[in-house]
C-alpha cells in the first residue's frame, strides 16, 4: 500500500508562480520534470536519470515538491514521483506545456519557428 507523509507540498491556492519559475530554472530539476512529462506512470526516484549523487538528488526533489510541482508517495521502499498536472495548470494555465517545449524544443510553436 502508498504511503504519503504529510508535509512542504502547497495546495493549489498556495503555489506561488515565482517558485514554480524558480524550481525549474535549474537544469537538474526541470530535467526531472520533463522525465516525469514524458513517463506515462509515476516514476521512483532512482528511475529518474540524473547526473548528481542521490544526496544532492534528494534536495532537487525537494524543491519541486515544494514548489507544487511534483507530488512523492512511497510505496515499499521506493519513493514515487508524478507530476502534478491538473494542480499546476490550475493555478498556472499552460506554465507546464510551455516548460516542457522549452526543454525539449518539440510542441506547436517549435515547429512553427523553424519553419519561419
Amino acid at each position: 500500500m502508498a504511503r504519503t507523509e504529510p508535509g512542504d507540498e502547497p495546495e493549489v491556492h498556495e503555489m506561488q508562480f515565482s517558485r514554480a519559475l524558480e524550481a525549474v530554472a535549474d537544469p537538474i530539476r526541470l530535467s526531472i520534470v520533463v522525465q516525469l512529462a514524458a513517463s506515462d506512470r509515476p516514476m521512483s526516484c532512482s528511475a529518474i536519470e540524473l547526473p548528481v549523487k542521490a544526496s544532492t538528488a534528494t534536495h532537487h526533489f525537494a524543491a519541486l515538491r515544494r514548489a507544487g510541482l511534483i507530488h512523492q508517495y512511497w510505496v515499499g521502499t521506493s519513493r514515487m514521483n508524478v507530476l502534478r498536472t491538473a494542480d499546476v495548470e490550475a493555478a498556472f494555465p499552460g506554465f507546464l506545456p510551455a516548460v516542457i517545449r522549452g526543454a525539449t524544443g518539440e510542441g506547436p510553436e517549435a515547429s512553427a519557428d523553424s519553419a519561419v
